[in-house]
């Protein structure tokens, strides 16, 4: 291994929802791997989307494991969950690395791939006849079915259910990144449009709207073209009207859905696409309205998103949803939570934190980085530390901010230890 070269790379075959981050000797080699693998299709063509040389490509892949844990689809792969910022997040930790040398730019074609006695029908032009790379390919991954991820009702429910009724009553729920409904069929409906649907009375609903993307994969099959679907409920009756504007897109963010946020919805309710979550959360809390959205559980710790938290606009929800169902109708395990603007009482993740004097909490749940900053561990806090410490994802969740703590700064605290990087976490101190 010392006369060789060693190299780090993120690969993904065309159509995927997941990268796989490893390592070799030979990147040329390896990528020939992956396409000679035998499987349910021999047409799947793998790329690279990054590859770098590094001194120690087996330290920088445990790094990475440790990192990353939560979202690799099983500990004993090598797959990871993939978005656009999640791709810059592995990217940009790789290069962080203290074995990190430089990034390697390569061009290697993959083999075609040949089908015996069978004829397939193409149905997606290649990246080539897209005028696209495998980089371009990723930023436009919002309008591929890579991040599209549908909500099973059950967790719908369970949310909602935890929230006063009283807060719904008499108000216009936007469901402004859904899919299609049907008022006679569950199965062709989105799990939001259908709980609002379900307990429209109950909930004492002035008005449900719900829009549909024409740029994504269509889960319900409801057909292309984007609409806007108003649901109303009245002593005569159900009424479900459907528009179809001109040049509409569809989008959370196309004029006629800015303009039914501005002027018609009280409460959004949804689950935004992944890999649009920075435009969405900005769109959405600027906006004034209460929320309540499902979002990646990292967010809570991702810089792009912790002034949110610090200024007091979001917070967490109530419970974490961990599966989903993709366009062919599987379930994929992707870490997520609620979160909203809508208060919260009587959390029961309160229970969790473990709040009290420094001294009390045990020896292998507070240690110190390489510039002395205490890292509590295992949801224990200290009561008595007056300088600022750092906390997990977890802590945010379970709702220290509301426990007489605060955020001090704007962005995720990377803590070293014999500099080397350990998990990211934020800096939170006694009010």
């Amino acid at each position: 291994m010392k006369n060789k070269k060693q190299f780090v790379y993120i690969v993904q075959a065309e159509n995927s929802n997941v990268c796989k981050i490893g390592i070799t000797d030979n990147l040329e080699r390896r990528l020939k791997d992956y396409n000679n693998m035998t499987g349910k299709s021999k047409s799947v063509v793998y790329q690279y989307l990054f590859t770098c040389e590094v001194s120690d490509m087996k330290e920088v892949e445990n790094a990475i494991k440790k990192e990353f844990s939560k979202f690799r689809e099983k500990k004993s792969k090598e797959i990871y969950f993939y978005n656009d910022d999640l791709f810059a997040d592995y990217v940009n930790f790789i290069k962080s690395h203290n074995s990190f040398i430089q990034e390697t730019f390569i061009k290697i074609e993959p083999p075609k791939q040949i089908t015996k006695e069978k004829i397939v029908p193409k149905t997606t032009p290649s990246l080539k006849e897209r005028g696209l790379t495998p980089k371009g390919r990723m930023q436009q991954s919002k309008r591929r079915k890579d991040d599209e991820f549908y909500t099973r009702y059950t967790d719908v429910e369970k949310e909602i259910s935890m929230y006063d009724k009283e807060i719904w009553k008499n108000k216009v729920v936007f469901c402004n990144c859904d899919d299609a409904i049907d008022l006679d069929d569950e199965k062709r409906s989105s799990a939001f449009a259908w709980y609002f649907y379900k307990h429209f009375k109950e909930l004492g609903l002035k008005k449900l709207i719900c829009t549909h993307y024409a740029g994504q994969v269509d889960l319900f099959e409801a057909g292309a073209k984007a609409y806007v679907a108003y649901v109303s409920i009245t002593t005569d009756g159900e009424n479900l009207h459907k528009e179809y504007p001109k040049n509409y897109s569809g989008s959370f963010d196309d004029p006629y859905s800015l303009k039914i946020l501005s002027e018609e919805a009280d409460i959004v309710c949804t689950n935004p696409p992944f890999s649009r979550a920075i435009d969405y959360w900005k769109t959405i809390i600027t906006s004034g309205k209460n929320f309540l959205i499902l979002s990646n559980i990292s967010n809570a710790i991702n810089t792009a998103y912790i002034h949110y938290f610090k200024n007091n606009q979001v917070w967490a929800g109530y419970n974490e949803v961990d599966w989903f169902q993709n366009p062919d109708r599987e379930l994929k395990r992707v870490s997520s939570f609620w979160f909203t603007n809508i208060p919260i009482e009587n959390r029961p993740r309160y229970k969790q934190l473990k709040i009290i004097p420094l001294k009390n909490i045990p020896e292998k749940y507070k240690q110190y980085d390489d510039s002395k900053t205490l890292l509590a561990e295992n949801n224990y806090i200290p009561n008595n530390v007056k300088k600022p410490f750092a906390v997990s994802v977890r802590v945010i969740l379970n709702g220290i901010l509301e426990k007489g703590y605060k955020l001090i700064e704007d962005k995720e605290y990377v803590p070293y230890y014999n500099k080397k990087r350990d998990f990211g976490k934020v800096l939170i101190q006694k009010i």
